[in-house]
């Protein structure tokens, strides 16, 4: 066999080579997106059960959550749920539907609403959906309130020589807009947008914690308050833990030894669910320090921006 024959074997070798090795990292990848997908997110048992959702970061409209509580609503094994929440809030529509789905639990089930370190704006107004709430002494809560933000670039724009026209059908139509100083009308209306949402979070807030209306009011300033302070103005029912929980839902003919099984949300509800097989591979293969796996993950699944009215509290840096 002469050195050119051998030199393309050789070279036939390697491309085999590579590609077994590009096979095995696929059959690996698959192997952890079908683990993921059959069962690697464990959520319930086959035995009686408390279930507990947790509620973290932004609230957004988030359709696998809804899912998932409207699964807990008709498990038979679920005898009652913890919904445990650490959010500043976000767009009070989001809070909106987790708040509905959460009280069609409680149609059912009893409901414990757990604040842990921060449950303000539109995560409280979810923690009210609970049929009991609890706080630890130094969590913070309330800023009840409805916010809208919008951007102005005119200064900056004017400075850089670039100025937008536009021809639209009326003069409240794309107002306001980050383009311009928004007239008074444009005002006017979002003040009025605003002002109604606030006006339907202030009724939930009363109905849910049976307050006179003027009395919430008066707490719905965006003043936010600590577990005891919240407790003072009955925005909570009592100050604790896992233990008090446990306590309370034994009022309500639960025992108090059964499990409390986190529900969590399968990564394959979520389109990219293949990403958290791909960041688990990452590390698996030691490149976790050259890209963080859960840097991977919320690359690919993070909003960047929130639509709609906002019922948050901005005082948490992220």
């Amino acid at each position: 066999m002469d050195s050119s024959a051998i030199a393309d074997r050789r070279q036939l070798r390697r491309r085999v080579g590579f590609w077994r090795i590009v096979a095995v990292i696929l059959l690996i990848a698959l192997g952890f997106a079908l683990y993921r997908f059959v069962g690697g997110d464990f959520s319930g048992t086959s035995g009686p059960q408390i279930a507990r959702v947790s509620i973290t970061g932004l609230i957004q409209d988030d359709q696998e959550l809804l899912e998932r509580l409207k699964k807990i609503k008709d498990d038979k094994q679920v005898k009652a749920l913890i919904v445990s929440i650490s959010s500043p809030g976000g767009t009070t529509y989001g809070g909106e539907r987790i708040f509905k789905a959460i009280r069609d639990v409680a149609s059912k089930k009893p409901v414990v609403s757990d604040i842990r370190t921060v449950a303000a704006s539109a995560g409280y107004m979810i923690a009210t959906a609970g049929d009991d709430i609890i706080a630890g002494e130094t969590s913070i809560t309330g800023s009840i309130g409805v916010i809208f933000q919008y951007p102005q670039t005119k200064d900056l724009l004017d400075k850089i020589g670039i100025s937008m026209d536009e021809i639209k059908s009326a003069p409240m139509k794309a107002e306001p807009s980050p383009f311009h100083p928004p007239p008074e009308e444009a005002k006017t209306m979002i003040r009025s947008m605003v002002m109604d949402s606030y006006a339907w979070f202030v009724d939930l807030v009363a109905d849910r914690r049976k307050l006179p209306r003027d009395q919430v009011l008066k707490l719905a300033d965006g003043s936010i308050f600590t577990g005891r302070q919240a407790l003072q103005n009955k925005l909570v029912d009592s100050l604790g833990g896992e233990d008090d929980i446990r306590s309370y839902l034994e009022t309500r003919k639960v025992k108090k030894d059964l499990p409390i099984v986190d529900w969590e949300a399968p990564s394959r509800t979520s389109p990219f669910f293949f990403s958290g097989a791909a960041s688990q591979l990452i590390n698996v293969l030691g490149y976790g320090d050259f890209m963080k796996g859960t840097d991977l993950q919320k690359l690919l699944t993070e909003k960047l921006f929130l639509d709609g009215l906002l019922s948050l509290w901005q005082g948490v840096a992220r």
